[in-house]
C-alpha cells in the first residue's frame, strides 16, 4: 500500500483485496461502534496481549515511539489501565463520560507477511460533553491478526490527529 520512491516520498499503491477491506471494514465499523456505546471491556478484548496504542504528538506525526514524544504510547497493561479508569469514574476528563460519534472512511487493506493485515483509513470523532462539541480527524495505521470473537485483533494502532495543535480541545482524554 506504500512504499517509497527515489526521491524519498511516500507512494501510494493500490489496495489489496475489495473482499478483505470489507472485512476490515465492518471490523472497525463494530469497533467504533463499542468506543461509541461505551463498551470498553468488550473493545478491549479486540487487542492482542502484544498490542501497541500509540498517538503521536502533533508536531512528530511521523515521530518513531522510541525517540519522540507521543501523547499516548500505551502497551496491554497500559491500555487496561486506561479502560479501567475510564470505566470506574478515576478518568475524571470523562466523568461522566462523553458522547461520542465516529465516522471510519477511505479504509484500505492488504495482507502482508505472517497474515498480519496492514491497514490504513480515516476518522473523524466527535466528542460532545458540558455543552460542547470537539472534532478529532485524523488516520488510523494498524496491523491487525485474524481471531477473537470479531475474526481479527488488533495488534497495533497508530492514531494520527490531523490537526497542528490540540486547540480548542486541549487534551485528548477519549479513545481515538
Amino acid at each position: 500500500m506504500k512504499g517509497t520512491t527515489e526521491a524519498g516520498r511516500t507512494e501510494i499503491r493500490p489496495a489489496g483485496r475489495p473482499d478483505l477491506r470489507g472485512q476490515v471494514e465492518d471490523f472497525l465499523f463494530y469497533e467504533a461502534e463499542l468506543l461509541d456505546r461505551w463498551q470498553l471491556d468488550t473493545w478491549l478484548a479486540l487487542w492482542t496481549p502484544d498490542c501497541m496504542y500509540l498517538v503521536p504528538a502533533t508536531d512528530r506525526a511521523e515521530g518513531d515511539p522510541d525517540v519522540d514524544l507521543f501523547l499516548i504510547r500505551d502497551d496491554h497493561f497500559l491500555l487496561s489501565q486506561r479502560v479501567a479508569s475510564m470505566l470506574d469514574g478515576t478518568a475524571w476528563a470523562e466523568s461522566p463520560h462523553a458522547t461520542t460519534q465516529r465516522m471510519i472512511t477511505n479504509v484500505r487493506a492488504s495482507e502482508v507477511a505472517g497474515g498480519v493485515i496492514e491497514v490504513h483509513a480515516n476518522f473523524l470523532i466527535h466528542r460532545s460533553r458540558g455543552g460542547r462539541c470537539d472534532a478529532y480527524p485524523g488516520r488510523y495505521e494498524m496491523r491487525l491478526v485474524p481471531g477473537g470473537p470479531a475474526g481479527l485483533r488488533i495488534l497495533l494502532r497508530r492514531a494520527v490527529v490531523a490537526l497542528e495543535e490540540l486547540r480548542p480541545q486541549g487534551r485528548i482524554s477519549i479513545i481515538l
